[in-house]
C-alpha cells in the first residue's frame, strides 16, 4: 500500500444533502491521491464482446422435389443485416405478387433455424406483422405494412426491404415501395443500401417519399 486510505463508510442520520456533499468533497482529493482519475462525463467502454460468429450457414438440405427453392432472407447478426440462404417449400405458389410477398415476409416471422441460431443470427420482424397491397392512390407496386413503419424495431425495416429487393418481387431498380398503416400516409421507395443494413437509425430517414 502507498499510505493512501479512504475514510470508512458512516451511516448519516441527519444533515441530509449538505452532509453528503461535505463527505464527497473530502473523499475526492483522497481518491485523486490514490491514482483514481475522476471524470465529469459518463465513460462509454464500448459494447460487450460478442461470441456470435455470424458465419453464414448452408441452406438446409433441399429434398429431391421440384417444389423446393432457395430464398435469400436478411437476418440480424453483429449489428447488421446479412443475407442467409433458406430452402423453402413452395408446394403451391400463391397467385399474385402481394400473396408471394406475404409468403416471403413470413420467413422473417419464423424463429431462426438451428445453424442460424448457433451463428448468432436473429430476426427483428414482429411475428404479427401483416402485409397488404396498395391503398387507393398508391402506385400499383406499393406494399402496405400492418403498422406504422416508425414503430418497427431497429433493423426490421432493413430485413423487409432487403429481402424483397433481392427477390423477383422487387419493384424497378431492385427497390421496394413501402408504406405503413397510417391513414393518408405517403409511401416511400426504398433500396437495400449499406447504411440501412448496418445502422439502426438509418431507417428514420431511409427511402424517398413518392407523390
Amino acid at each position: 500500500m502507498s499510505g493512501c486510505s479512504v475514510p470508512p463508510r458512516r451511516r448519516w442520520r441527519s444533515g441530509g444533502l449538505a452532509a453528503s456533499g461535505a463527505v464527497l468533497l473530502a473523499v475526492l482529493p483522497l481518491a485523486t491521491g490514490c491514482g483514481i482519475r475522476t471524470t465529469s462525463v459518463p465513460v462509454d467502454a464500448g459494447p460487450a464482446p460478442s461470441r456470435a460468429s455470424c458465419a453464414i450457414p448452408q441452406a438446409e438440405n433441399s429434398p429431391d422435389a421440384a417444389d423446393a427453392a432457395v430464398e435469400q432472407v436478411y437476418l440480424v447478426c453483429g449489428m447488421q443485416t446479412t443475407p442467409v440462404p433458406r430452402t423453402v417449400q413452395v408446394r403451391v405458389r400463391p397467385a399474385g405478387r402481394v400473396a408471394q410477398v406475404r409468403e416471403l415476409v413470413a420467413q422473417l416471422h419464423r424463429s431462426v433455424l438451428g445453424d442460424e441460431a448457433k451463428a448468432g443470427f436473429a430476426t427483428a420482424v414482429p411475428g404479427t406483422l401483416e402485409v397488404s397491397g396498395p391503398d387507393p392512390g398508391d402506385p400499383d407496386d406499393a406494399l402496405r405494412l400492418g403498422q406504422p413503419i416508425g414503430d418497427l424495431p431497429s433493423f426490421a425495416l432493413a430485413q423487409i426491404v432487403c429481402t424483397i429487393a433481392v427477390s423477383p418481387l422487387a419493384s424497378a431498380g431492385h427497390s421496394v415501395v413501402l408504406g405503413g398503416s397510417e391513414d393518408g400516409s405517403k409511401v416511400r421507395r426504398y433500396t437495400c443500401t449499406p447504411d440501412l443494413r448496418t445502422q439502426p437509425q438509418a431507417a428514420d430517414t431511409a427511402g424517398t417519399e413518392l407523390p
